[in-house]
């Protein structure tokens, strides 16, 4: 950006308004709620459109200069999203997911209780490796197809993956979004979600399930309606699968070692990012096919509004406005960091359940960034505590994490669409309780450890 007399050049100063310090930390603070507010009415503006409006206004009115912008953007956390995607598009190619959909409908025999448990089993333990959006992406029309063949409901049982897909993704650094951005922002690694996050996360996950398995049945949603002609039908269906063996051999391969590299990398200095990006590029080297056909598929959307969004927030932290609120944050809790994890944990999840997660998640962490430099190391448990309520939190309402929009998105693509109401039914009462055993536990354990 040209710069005149020392000072950066923009739209504002080329009009000749000078603003005061003031004045561009509330016009940060004043975008910032615009940005989100646009992002809450997705249903009139696309979330990525509206992340990129406020980071382009941070910029023309010179809160950021646009090397500033480039400078806030967390691309550990870019970086991660795009190798894992590659992987996962791969695995799917090779046929992979459609093997596990055959296997998994075979497990359950056609029972209304299995359908549930076997899915959201399985949706959790993928979520906690693959990331829940890009889960769901392939497990959802998975669940759609099954049910609707046994003559079930739908509906439920997709809630029931948006659930387990929340709670599953909690457990480990490449779960579930939130996770990717605090172990960026907090500088922490695979293994440490698996020590601090995942027993809790994994207690939550069966519990969820289990609670959703009584609500469902107290609804009649367990109901076997199917005949038992369509029942032998579908069990018995043996249309090929196609597969490529030799690809989805190098994918899992490739697979394992990022996974490896992310539980051994962080000691040796090597992000989370570079390791998913190193990995998928040299997936892309040996696997027979193009960037071009693999970059397809790559969910472009939610990159940039990520970029988007973190340009938004790097223009409050430019102001000090994380500053002040940590300042006050360390006040309340008085070093009391006990106190600190129910009050970060509940406040998160409440507020992730009616603002996306993603958006709370980089804003609360940059806020945490800042009173670790007053506590330093003491308030690690902070951190966890953002974990399980942003994430689990997340399953209080329909728009609360990207999983839920995504999987309500292809409900009404098959001709199930999924109302706030409908979700609330299920998803309020198991996040109400996944959120209060998993921080509850949390709190005991850190306290006992004193």
């Amino acid at each position: 950006m040209h710069e005149t007399g020392g000072e950066p050049l923009n739209l504002l100063t080329s009009l000749g308004l000078n603003l005061s310090p003031g004045t561009l930390t509330a016009l940060a603070i004043v975008l910032f709620v615009a940005t989100y507010a646009m992002i809450l009415l997705e249903k009139y503006v696309h979330r990525t459109v509206a992340a990129l409006l406020g980071a382009c206004a941070v910029m023309v009115v010179g809160i950021l200069t646009p090397s500033q912008a480039w400078a806030s953007i967390d691309f550990n956390t870019i970086f991660l999203l795009f190798g894992m995607m590659n992987i996962v598009n791969v695995l799917s190619r090779s046929g992979f997911f459609d093997l596990v959909a055959r296997r998994a409908m075979i497990i359950t025999r056609g029972e209304p209780a299995r359908v549930l448990w076997t899915f959201s089993i399985l949706t959790a333990v993928f979520s906690a490796f693959l990331d829940n959006v890009t889960t769901v992406l392939f497990m959802a029309p998975v669940v759609v197809t099954v049910v609707t063949r046994l003559g079930l409901r739908p509906m439920p049982y997709l809630i029931a993956v948006i659930l387990a897909s929340n709670t599953g993704g909690t457990a480990t650094l490449v779960g579930d979004p939130p996770n990717i951005i605090i172990g960026s922002v907090a500088g922490k690694g695979f293994g440490d979600f698996l020590v601090n996050v995942a027993p809790f996360a994994t207690v939550a996950t069966f519990i969820g399930i289990a609670l959703m398995h009584l609500l469902m049945r107290a609804r009649g949603d367990l109901a076997a309606n199917g005949s038992g002609e369509r029942l032998r039908q579908v069990l018995t269906d043996n249309t090929p699968i196609k597969t490529n063996p030799r690809l989805m051999k190098q994918a899992l391969g490739v697979f394992a070692v990022t996974l490896l590299l992310f539980m051994i990398g962080h000691p040796l200095g090597l992000e989370a990012g570079l390791v998913a990006l190193t990995t998928s590029t040299f997936l892309m080297l040996i696997a027979d096919l193009t960037p071009v056909e693999l970059f397809e598929q790559v969910e472009w959307t939610t990159l940039l509004f990520f970029m988007g969004l973190f340009i938004v927030v790097g223009g409050l932290e430019h102001v000090g406005v994380f500053q002040t609120v940590a300042a006050g944050l360390t006040d309340a809790i008085g070093g009391n960091i006990g106190a600190g994890i129910l009050a970060v944990g509940f406040s998160s999840a409440i507020i992730s359940g009616f603002v996306d997660n993603i958006p709370f998640t980089i804003s609360m962490a940059s806020v945490l960034r800042e009173l670790q430099t007053t506590l330093g190391p003491a308030m690690d448990p902070l951190w966890w505590a953002l974990s399980l309520g942003a994430c689990l939190g997340g399953n209080l309402t329909l728009i609360g994490a990207s999983a839920n929009i995504v999987v309500s998105d292809i409900a009404a693509r098959e001709g199930h669409p999924m109302g706030f109401g409908q979700f609330m039914k299920y998803g309020t009462p198991v996040a109400l309780v996944t959120v209060t055993v998993a921080l509850g536990l949390y709190y005991l354990a850190f306290m006992l450890g004193q």
